[in-house]
């Protein structure tokens, strides 16, 4: 198991130098002077101009300012925001509770949905569940986050009034944050209300972002169990006498687990990707909505801070997802 820890964190670096290059240049191919930006509607006079191009370094040569952030990196400095001027580390650190309460509700809802939707439409081929499911499935997978979002806040925020339109709690609550968890950081706070107004809050959302991996996961299960289902050990489970119950829940899916575990793991960066047009359609103060409004205003540290941040993320939850296969699998192991 070592080895197999080695040899996938050896594959890790030359992905992550790759991420570097990918995060480097995408903010710098979007037409648009980030000190022009930053001057806003009065302008900026030429002699200051360039003297703030020296200042933040992009007066170098592009080889020479991807070597300065490549240096600056190895040493744990993702930068400084030029709108903000605070650190790119601190800014990332203070907004990604959000973002990851978001997404651990999200993928929650997906799971707990996914899973056995996905179990019982593959034990009930051709049922009508079975095509509910599927059919459900493609619906939430085809619809566009900003179109179907924009659809669940006029109808339960406008028309029924159930929910709130935007943010993470009503701004009659007023607490310092412990955690940056707003559901949990509700419940220290003592104030009555505070926590169902954290959990109205985030409803909306949660949905929302969940829709896409509830489909492929649903999917993924049910093709996996079909599969798992046709084999000669299934058959000779069920000549033996044994349940139905334990036929599916300890033989088949069991060995149904990995390609739905990789299916998980893959939506954790689907669900960090999401996130930007959740966050954005629901003002969810997270990663999401500070990486746009960061490309708009051409904050370069702050956008490559954030991609190399969000990449470094998918790229462990992919390591624990590849060592949970050794664990399932023991053979996994030994093929690498």
């Amino acid at each position: 198991m070592f080895r197999f820890l080695i040899y996938k964190l050896a594959l890790l670096i030359p992905t992550f130098l790759g991420v570097t290059v990918v995060a480097f240049g995408f903010i710098r191919m979007i037409p648009g002077d980030p000190i022009e930006l930053l001057a806003g509607e009065r302008g900026i006079d030429p002699a200051r101009h360039q003297e703030l191009m020296v200042q933040f370094g992009y007066d170098l040569p592009i080889w020479q300012q991807y070597l300065t952030f490549l240096g600056k990196l190895l040493h744990g400095d993702l930068g400084t925001s030029i709108i903000t001027r605070q650190s790119v580390v601190n800014e990332f650190f203070t907004l990604f509770p959000a973002t990851v309460e978001l997404s651990l509700c999200a993928i929650l809802v997906a799971l707990l949905l996914g899973l056995p939707a996905g179990i019982i439409a593959g034990v009930k081929r051709g049922s009508m569940f079975d095509h509910f499911v599927m059919g459900g499935a493609l619906v939430g997978y085809s619809m566009p986050i900003f179109w179907s979002g924009l659809l669940l806040i006029m109808l339960f925020s406008g028309i029924l009034g159930w929910t709130p339109v935007s943010g993470r709690i009503s701004a009659m609550f007023f607490f310092e944050p412990v955690t940056g968890f707003m559901l949990i950081d509700s419940l220290l706070s003592g104030e009555e209300g505070a926590f169902k107004s954290a959990v109205s809050h985030l409803i909306l959302p949660t949905v929302m972002l969940s829709t896409i991996p509830l489909a492929v996961i649903a999917r993924q299960t049910r093709s996996a169990i079909l599969e798992v289902l046709g084999e000669d050990y299934i058959r000779t489970a069920r000549a033996k006498g044994l349940t139905p119950l334990r036929v599916i829940g300890v033989h088949a899916l069991r060995n149904a687990l990995i390609p739905v575990v990789t299916t998980i793991g893959l939506q954790i960066g689907v669900l960090l990707a999401g996130a930007i047009l959740t966050e954005t359609i629901f003002s969810w103060p997270g990663i999401g909505k500070w990486m746009v409004h960061s490309i708009s205003r051409r904050d370069y540290p702050a956008v490559q801070g954030g991609l190399l941040m969000i990449a470094a993320i998918v790229m462990m939850v992919n390591l624990l997802v590849d060592l949970l296969y050794g664990l399932i699998n023991p053979r996994i192991r030994h093929t690498e």
